[in-house]
């Protein structure tokens, strides 16, 4: 249906006209359309763009000269002189009020009536009297009809945006965006547009639904499954997204979603037979324990192909995840990024990420808000996501009044101007629909797009659960309820759309295939195409206990690390950069030309170094390019332009890619996003730095969920650095420290590495660790702050060309081994303030061991040091309280019962606040230590 609308469609001072006439009143209007008929140039020029979209219109419908209409002298559009009534205001602004308002009040609850949200859309508000209803208004053209009875426009509208689906557009502030939605939900063709072959389609994939569902619940009565029943819509809705999101140019989808119904996911969208899904049922299975401790059923992730209606197939993944609801959607969206980055040449449409949330989660969990606030920046943008609401109406046992202030779940979308299309769950056909237009909105404008689909839950929040102790009136309309797929059967015979006989056969395959389900009928596996950076993965192994004795040889050729300092250090012609950075420039010159490396350019040499190998390198983090601690510097800016050149890019002969951006103020989505590029290829090298090591415990669960367990819960390997700065340095109990103790209580079975280091060379090496080992664990480096700038803090580059990370650093300058009366274990920065201490007091009978890597501890290179000083007095130093730090884990690992501990007091708080407090606890630790 063609759209004959009055208003240009995509002008900002159309957009701007529309809101103003939304909002005054008709004899105002009136007596400004008076005032433009005597000189066009008298109104505001938002007027004067929605008066001559008017008159063209009306010039058109009256028979204009070819729809043209005719300029006058005074400016204004002649043809057949239109008359802008009071009334035809009136009905403009009850077009717009259904437009704005109108998803307040329509048919989207299946299981009970709405509360009365104050759409005020009725004629009566707008002045319209039911004399009106047989007289005609031009204004039909703005919804595609014409001239037309009010009656008439107002059933269209009541049609439009009444039925099962409420569409919530008014606080898009892009007028492209709202026009488009407009234009698509007015011009909806009967019926959406469905063929018998979609409805068939619709009822396959609501079969499925519901013969999965029934299959569990009698085999497995009781058993925990967190089932789809209600929903079932869900399925029919994810296979048209994929289908016509796969016409449209995407490739690949990655799933991330919660329990709920997520079975029924892996089985009827990502191809997983009902055997193996039956085996995780059976407690009698027998696990291979030494590949991980496993994770329930319904937290597990799968790839698949999947098949499309039109031919071929389409890549899919469902991202493993915990129970934490909302965690894994900045974990989708940074592995669909990382697809995009590494699989499809940074096109955007080849990967689409699809987010499937409660509807209790999405309004209540706080990563939904960060995710959505990175999905436009360009260091996390993916190209938009399909956001997919199972809308049950409750979360365990909590309605939705007591969940949310908001009208809807969902209105946190509008922060970032993201349309949300409300739907009833019930009808099948408008879920659809629903699922047409958001699939179709993310390809054109490459940006979010939310579906709520208000459903029910039949049992409790799990099977076991029973829900009237909490919501005895709803569960007892909930029981009378027919399920979705009943419903649409009977829509489908009584509308004639399918006949009683085409009917019974659907049914009669339905009841076979849950029979054969019943009857563990064997499934065919869909065959799988391995994508590169898979094929990369496979390549790896699991590590063994001795890959951790002796680490790998990282030293590079010192041609290259003076390529790299030749390339850090020049600047393109014609960039300005301030003067300070020509002083730190001319720092660098002079540590090369004395073959040194501070701890900034030996992080930029292990980057270049693993870029020169082939390696891209993505680091993020709030204020990575300089630097919390103005030390890095990786991106220089052009004074005049604001230009960026990025330093390491612009080394002679550099392909590989340094991806470094400054992050948003998150540090739960952020990291999420950094651990799921992780994911995607082995050979990258993924950094999230904190501001500081202390404000980490904003993402505790990304920590604790994903980073310290993926691989053995799910058998996911992760690459991923952490650099958390940390040392007491005054700042206070908020700057101080990356609580390294909560890191190491998470340490088994090799899961990752936690350093704590103090050489650049050996930072260099760590860092060139990542990839140098042929299996991958995250490192967790309490990396240091006053440190950076230390003038003893410094490396030979002899250090770099050769050797290796060293677990232990033993102390060279002790001449005479048997003159050690003591030795001091410690690690990190505080072994510099030990260093001073025994320089100014002349101590050589004090031997100071660095422990750099604190996991996996290396017991025998520190057995090895024990022996070396046989009869002195053993010593673990630290700054840190003793009930945090390293010692509780270096007591229980290293159980050395003459190792005593020496640190600040047992305290609540990891540092005092007062300057003059910290340092004298500082010089108390010292001189404990030399005593």
């Amino acid at each position: 249906m063609q759209n004959n609308r009055y208003l240009p469609p995509l002008t900002s001072a159309s957009m701007k006209a529309k809101a103003y006439i939304s909002n005054a009143h008709p004899s105002y209007i009136e007596s400004l359309y008076q005032d433009y008929k005597q000189d066009v140039n008298s109104v505001d020029p938002e007027w004067k763009k929605f008066f001559e979209g008017f008159e063209f219109a009306s010039a058109s419908e009256n028979g204009g000269s070819n729809g043209a209409a005719k300029t006058s002298q005074n400016g204004h559009t002649g043809g057949v002189a239109p008359v802008l009534s009071s009334d035809e205001l009136k009905v403009y602004c009850l077009i717009q009020g259904y437009r704005e308002r109108a998803h307040l009040e329509s048919n989207t609850n299946p299981i009970r009536p709405r509360k009365d949200r104050k759409a005020s859309i009725d004629t009566q508000v707008f002045g319209l009297g039911d004399e009106l209803l047989d007289q005609e208004f031009a204004m039909g053209a703005e919804i595609g009809m014409g001239k037309a009875r009010l009656r008439d426009i107002v059933d269209r509208l009541r049609h439009l945006y009444l039925g099962s689906l409420g569409f919530e557009i008014s606080h898009i502030t892009d007028v492209e965006k709202r026009n488009w939605l407009y234009e698509q939900i007015e011009s909806q063709p009967e019926g959406y547009g469905l063929t018998l072959d979609d409805k068939k389609q619709i009822l396959f994939k609501l079969n499925q639904a519901v013969v999965l569902e029934e299959f569990l619940g009698n085999k497995y009565l009781g058993e925990k499954r967190f089932s789809l029943e209600g929903g079932e819509g869900t399925i029919a809705a994810l296979d048209e997204i994929i289908q016509c999101s796969a016409a449209l140019g995407v490739e690949e989808i990655v799933i991330g979603m919660a329990h709920r119904g997520r079975l029924s996911v892996l089985a009827n969208i990502m191809g997983k037979t009902y055997e193996n899904i039956f085996s995780e049922f059976e407690t009698n299975t027998k696990y291979d324990l030494t590949m991980g401790d496993g994770d329930v059923k319904y937290h597990l992730g799968y790839s698949s192909m999947y098949p499309l209606r039109a031919g071929g197939s389409i890549q899919m993944k469902l991202v493993p995840n915990p129970s934490h609801l909302e965690s894994v959607n900045p974990v989708v969206q940074g592995y669909a990024r990382a697809k995009t980055d590494t699989v499809y040449g940074s096109d955007y449409n080849k990967i689409m990420p699809i987010m499937i949330h409660g509807d209790a989660a999405v309004a209540g969990q706080g990563p939904v808000y960060e995710v959505l606030q990175m999905s436009q920046l360009e260091g996390y943008f993916t190209g938009g996501s399909v956001h997919f609401v199972i809308n049950n109406q409750v979360g365990f046992t909590t309605d939705f009044d007591d969940a949310r202030s908001s009208h809807y779940c969902t209105s946190v979308a509008t922060a970032i101007g993201a349309p949300i299309i409300h739907v009833n769950g019930d009808d099948a056909e408008a879920v659809i629909y629903a699922s047409r237009l958001a699939a179709a909105y993310r390809e054109k404008f490459r940006a979010d797009v939310f579906i709520d689909m208000v459903c029910y839950r039949r049992h409790g929040h799990n099977e076991a659960d029973d829900p009237k102790f909490t919501q005895p009136k709803l569960y007892a309309l909930i029981d009378k309820h027919k399920n979705p797929r009943d419903l649409y059967i009977e829509q489908l015979t009584s509308r004639g759309d399918v006949n009683k006989e085409l009917a019974e056969t659907m049914e009669k395959e339905f009841k076979a295939t849950l029979q054969d389900r019943l009857d563990m009928v064997k499934q065919q596996d869909i065959p799988y195409t391995y994508q590169e950076p898979e094929l990369e993965w496979q390549k790896l192994r699991s590590s063994k206990p001795e890959d951790f004795l002796v680490s790998p040889e990282t030293g590079v050729p010192a041609e290259m690390l003076k390529k790299i300092a030749t390339g850090i250090a020049t600047i393109p012609e014609g960039f300005n950069v301030l003067r300070k950075v020509n002083r730190i420039l001319k720092a660098q010159e002079k540590l090369v030309a004395a073959e040194k490396v501070d701890w900034a350019m030996a992080e930029l040499f292990a980057y270049g170094s693993l870029m020169l190998e082939g390696h891209n390198i993505r680091m993020s983090g709030q204020d990575v390019k300089r630097g919390t601690f103005s030390h890095r510097h990786s991106v220089f800016v052009d004074t005049n332009t604001g230009e960026q050149h990025n330093r390491l890019e612009g080394v002679d002969g550099m392909q590989s890619k340094f991806r470094i951006y400054n992050s948003l103020l998150s540090e739960f989505a952020v990291l999420g996003f950094e651990f799921g590029y992780s994911m995607v290829s082995p050979q990258s090298l993924v950094i999230w730095e904190a501001q500081f090591g202390d404000f980490a415990n904003g993402a505790q669960t990304i920590i604790d969920q994903y980073i310290t367990s993926s691989e053995s819960k799910w058998m996911r390997q992760s690459g991923l650095v952490m650099l958390l700065p940390h040392g007491y340095e005054g700042m206070g109990p908020e700057h101080s420290s990356a609580r390294m103790e909560r890191y190491l209580q998470s340490c088994a079975q090799y899961n990752m590495t936690v350093a704590n280091i103090s050489s650049p060379a050996n930072f260099f090496h760590a860092i060139r660790r990542q990839l140098n080992r042929p299996f991958r664990k995250p490192l967790i480096v309490m990396s240091p702050k006053s440190l950076l700038r230390h003038p003893l803090c410094v490396s030979d580059y002899s250090e770099l060309v050769e050797g290796n990370f060293k677990e232990v650093i033993d102390d060279k300058s002790i001449a005479d081994i048997s003159s050690v009366k003591k030795v001091l274990f410690c690690s990190g920065k505080i072994y510099y303030d030990l260093l001073q201490y025994r320089t100014e007091n002349k101590r050589d009978d004090v031997a100071i061991v660095r422990v750099e890597q604190l996991y996996p501890l290396p017991g025998h290179q520190i057995d090895a040091v024990v022996n070396k000083y046989k009869g002195a007095e053993l010593y673990w130093v630290q700054e840190e309280p003793s009930n945090m730090g390293a010692w509780g884990y270096v007591a229980c690992k290293y159980r050395n019962p003459d190792l005593v501990l020496i640190s600040r007091k047992s305290s609540a708080s990891p540092a005092t606040g007062y300057k003059k407090v910290h340092v004298a606890e500082q010089q108390k630790i010292l001189e404990r230590a030399f005593a």
